[in-house]
């Protein structure tokens, strides 16, 4: 008797059903390209920039844009465009490394607090109702003054800045997956709550974490930017956005492109984080269709 070897329809992967969502997304795809382009540049920039970001050269100064200098330079003669190009990775820097440690912070405690609930609950959540009582400027000031000034204590502040964001929105995915039936489940099972946590609740909160990670990156860089541009954050002579901006206030009036094209690259970028997150909201929440 010869067996007939049925082939089972191959199941689409998760990436897979994720990437036909998202890349429907075009207005997020455009994002994503221009941010990876950018990561690019945060990486090798200083290896094909036209200038010495850090040359001064005061036979250059103010120079308009041209085919020579593409954004023109600044109250040094140092090349503006090289700047942008070189600044690019200390702004990725701070924003990457402070939303993620708002998010490793903030998660925890939305996970805590929305698990175990009762007094620890309301503990958690107080706490992160004192944090969003004030502006986020405000708070990282604040924070800075603490601290002081510089670059690592920016990431500090701006990562304060994100922990009760996280720890909210993350405690209401707990709080919706708590009441599920496998949670019920590896309960009457005698699950320890560790191992539930680990393999039942955090999972399911990753989607969530990722769309806010992405979105609150664009709001640290705006947050860090500010700081530098307030004497707060980086010297004044690095290439960040901030300390850029900074530098060229003054000249608004006689030399308009040594502010125009740092602010350019801190709003296209913060922009672009935040079409990105839209992007994956709506292709990793199932609840959203087209």
């Amino acid at each position: 008797m010869e067996i007939k070897h049925v082939e089972k329809p191959a199941k689409s992967s998760r990436f897979h059903d994720f990437w036909v969502s998202f890349k429907k997304q075009k207005v997020s795809l455009i994002s994503a390209v221009f941010l990876l382009l950018l990561f690019i540049v945060a990486l090798f920039g200083q290896y094909f920039v036209p200038y010495d970001p850090a040359k001064v050269d005061y036979g250059q100064l103010f120079l308009k844009p041209s085919a020579a200098h593409l954004a023109g330079t600044d109250a040094y003669g140092r090349d503006i465009f090289s700047r942008i190009l070189v600044g690019a990775r200390i702004s990725l820097s701070v924003g990457l490394s402070s939303v993620f440690l708002g998010a490793l912070a903030g998660s925890a405690l939305g996970i805590i607090s929305g698990y175990f609930g009762k007094w620890i609950d309301s503990l958690i959540m107080r706490f992160c109702d004192i944090l969003l009582a004030f502006p986020g400027m405000l708070l990282a000031i604040g924070i800075i003054a603490i601290l002081g000034t510089g670059l690592m204590n920016v990431i500090f502040a701006v990562a304060i800045f994100s922990v009760p964001v996280f720890a909210r929105i993350v405690r209401s995915s707990v709080l919706e997956m708590k009441s599920s039936l496998y949670v019920e489940a590896a309960k009457s099972t005698g699950a320890k709550d560790t191992r539930i946590i680990l393999k039942h609740v955090l999972p399911g909160t990753f989607s969530t974490i990722i769309v806010y990670f992405t979105m609150r990156i664009g709001s640290a860089i705006l947050i860090a930017a500010g700081l530098s541009f307030l004497g707060l954050g980086a010297d004044p002579s690095t290439p960040e956005w901030g300390a850029m901006l900074s530098d060229g206030h003054n000249y608004l009036n006689t030399a308009p492109h040594v502010t125009i094209f740092p602010g350019l690259a801190i709003f296209l970028t913060v922009l672009a984080f935040n079409l990105l997150g839209d992007g994956l909201r709506d292709a990793l929440d199932p609840k959203i269709k087209d």
